[in-house]
């Protein structure tokens, strides 16, 4: 999960004005519950999105996910719309401009690491043939849903993140500790960490089972 806060554990999850209870870290902010709503935990396949979130999982190192959410817009601008092999082609000008964007996080290494991260983002698509095929082998293209009750039980790391952030540090990618990797297995569906009293935890069961 991306920075659970200060929400007390004992609140399992909480309901807004609808009604529809929620995993209370996302609680307080519209555009946190939005991101919650539509996108934490659903199964992603699609290349650019995993690169999204991998860089973005990337710059929030250090920083709350809802900083991150909220520059997300002018990120995709800086960033080419996240096209991996776009950005693999920035120049040492273009990576100077993006210090000077205020618009973004503007960290240089995080900024540089981008653009290494990029190139071995297109490795790994020459590889396997995509990104989300070489991602999804890891669970053998099988989510895995957990049944937290509280955010106490939702872990930081797991074995499973620490082998593929061990992986993808051995490939040239950077910023991508298995804290950080844990966030983007759960953000793109390849865990499921909705509590079980969330509206949304048997929702996305549902959505991994239909596809």
């Amino acid at each position: 999960m991306q920075n659970a806060g200060v929400v007390e554990n004992a609140k399992a999850a909480q309901a807004l004005a609808d009604g529809k209870p929620r995993c209370p870290w996302c609680l307080g902010d519209n555009l946190y519950v939005r991101y919650h709503d539509t996108e934490w935990g659903v199964p992603v396949h699609d290349d650019r999105t995993h690169f999204e979130f991998l860089i973005l999982e990337g710059f929030q190192a250090g920083l709350s996910w809802l900083t991150v959410l909220r520059k997300r817009e002018r990120f995709r601008e800086a960033f080419a719309g996240f096209d991996p092999a776009a950005v693999a082609r920035f120049t040492e000008a273009k990576l100077t401009a993006l210090l000077q964007d205020p618009g973004i996080i503007r960290n240089r290494a995080k900024v540089a690491a981008s653009v290494g991260n990029a190139a071995a983002f297109c490795e790994i698509q020459e590889e396997y043939g995509c990104f989300d095929r070489y991602i999804w082998g890891f669970v053998d293209g099988r989510p895995v849903c957990n049944n937290p009750r509280t955010l106490d039980e939702v872990p930081a790391t797991t074995g499973l993140s620490d082998r593929v952030s061990r992986d993808l540090k051995q490939r040239g990618f950077r910023f991508v500790g298995s804290t950080i990797i844990y966030a983007h297995l759960q953000a793109t569906g390849i865990v499921n960490d909705h509590l079980v009293n969330c509206f949304r935890h048997r929702e996305t069961r549902e959505i991994t089972s239909a596809t």
